[in-house]
């Protein structure tokens, strides 16, 4: 029994260690308790901000393709204002007219070409050497029978024929 004696004697140094010891680590338990739950708490607040962030980011980026679609849909309609298609009309009404004043500009040459033609042609029609040399020859010496008279022109209604036949030629010609 001597050496249940022993024993029983040095339990209570040893058993002071082992309360120390377990009380140190309770302490460090705590501590880390502590901790873990801190590192928790910050893990979720850095998820909420991240979620935050992504949803900030989806944002965003829903903006910017809508800002650029309002742009584009602007850009298309400045650019097929109404006073362009009307600039662009009264171009082509320009252009129209002008093309009709050309247009006039050379049947009223034609017209006046062919009116020179006409009369050439009638005046070549008639001969007028001949009647240059009959004139000459009744004013220079026809012996005096006819004292100096001019011969007799072209009937008046050739004239006239001629003169209706260059504006039917005209009036053709429109």
């Amino acid at each position: 029994s001597r050496g249940e004696g022993g024993r029983a004697r040095g339990a209570p140094p040893r058993r002071k260690s082992y309360q120390e010891n377990a009380d140190s680590m309770l302490v460090n338990l705590e501590g880390q308790k502590a901790a873990v739950e801190k590192l928790i708490a910050n893990t979720r607040f850095l998820e909420t901000k991240m979620t935050e962030a992504k949803s900030k980011k989806d944002t965003l980026k829903a903006r910017s393709i809508s800002a650029k679609t309002n742009k584009q849909v602007q850009d298309l309609v400045s650019g097929v204002s109404t006073s362009s298609a009307l600039s662009a009309f009264e171009k082509m009404e320009e252009k129209v007219m002008s093309m009709e004043a050309e247009t006039d500009a050379i049947g009223m040459l034609n017209a006046g070409t062919n009116e020179l033609e006409d009369k050439f042609k009638a005046l070549e029609g008639g001969d007028i050497d001949d009647e240059l040399a009959k004139m000459k020859a009744g004013m220079l010496g026809d012996g005096g029978k006819k004292g100096g008279a001019l011969p007799a022109g072209r009937p008046v209604s050739d004239a006239i024929e001629s003169e209706l036949e260059a504006l039917r030629k005209k009036a053709d010609n429109m």
